[in-house]
């Protein structure tokens, strides 16, 4: 099996090592190896969880959600289906303000455009 050091594991998830350092404090990276200086070592299923809760993060699910802890598998499965339907609210809503943006964009283009002619 491979392993991947800190630094090496965050350059893959291009994230600052402090804050895998932190996912670990916190408990969201369980059975880290450590070599026999005791650095961290993540191995491919480390990596694989840390990739899930990069994106759990980066979908604004709060540290104490994503410890999975002494809760029930239906518990987490309806936690799962609630975030889900938050990060479509989410995306609907970000969607919504795209037409605006685009009419910004456009205008600034006929701006530039008249600058030029």
């Amino acid at each position: 099996m491979k392993y991947y050091s800190i630094s090496e594991a965050a350059a893959l998830c291009n994230i600052p090592e402090t804050t895998l350092r932190y996912y670990d404090k916190k408990g969201l990276l369980p059975l880290i190896e450590r070599d026999e200086a005791g650095r961290r070592m993540f191995s491919e299923t480390q990596m694989a969880l840390l990739q899930t809760v990069i994106c759990l993060k980066n979908t604004h699910m709060p540290i104490s959600s994503i410890v999975e802890g002494e809760a029930t598998l239906e518990l987490r499965l309806d936690m799962m289906r609630e975030h889900k339907q938050k990060v479509l609210q989410e995306i609907a809503m970000l969607t919504g303000y795209l037409p605006a943006i685009d009419e910004k964009i456009d205008r600034y283009l006929k701006q530039l455009e008249e600058k030029t002619t």
